[in-house]
């Protein structure tokens, strides 16, 4: 496969609150090809989101693209994982740490800001998730 469109999103009801996490899968085409979402219990948005971009990077190693593009409606993930914003937040730095190193799996990657109505399929994914915990009380 030569390029795969990786758009990522968290979800947290309150800040921290539950949360989940959705991930959707496109081929060049803009066909969805995969879809995945998970519970994550209590966290915060930022957290979530970069649950979201951890699944999404696990996901798509397997499809052996040569190109990955991920999209994700975080500006401040986004601008962290390029290097253009610091990470200060001690929960977020072991995050970023395991996507950058989860990131070396990929031969070309590249990750840009969308705004939310470009990111639709990964925001139903990721409410879903929340709405998991609900179904399970």
């Amino acid at each position: 496969m030569d390029l795969i469109v990786v758009n990522v999103d968290g979800a947290s009801r309150g800040n921290p609150g539950e949360a989940g996490i959705g991930v959707a899968i496109f081929d060049k085409d803009t066909n969805l090809i995969n879809g995945a979402c998970d519970y994550l219990g209590v966290a915060t948005n930022n957290v979530a989101e970069y649950r979201a971009l951890i699944l999404g990077v696990k996901l798509s190693i397997e499809y052996k693209a040569k190109r990955t593009l991920f999209k994700s409606d975080s500006e401040l993930m986004v601008k962290q994982i390029k290097g253009e914003y610091k990470v200060k937040n001690t929960q977020l730095k072991l995050l970023f740490a395991e996507v950058k190193d989860l990131l070396k799996n990929l031969p070309n990657w590249k990750i840009m800001h969308v705004p939310r109505e470009e990111n639709k399929e990964a925001d139903l994914l990721a409410n879903k998730g929340v709405d998991m915990s609900i179904k399970n009380r």
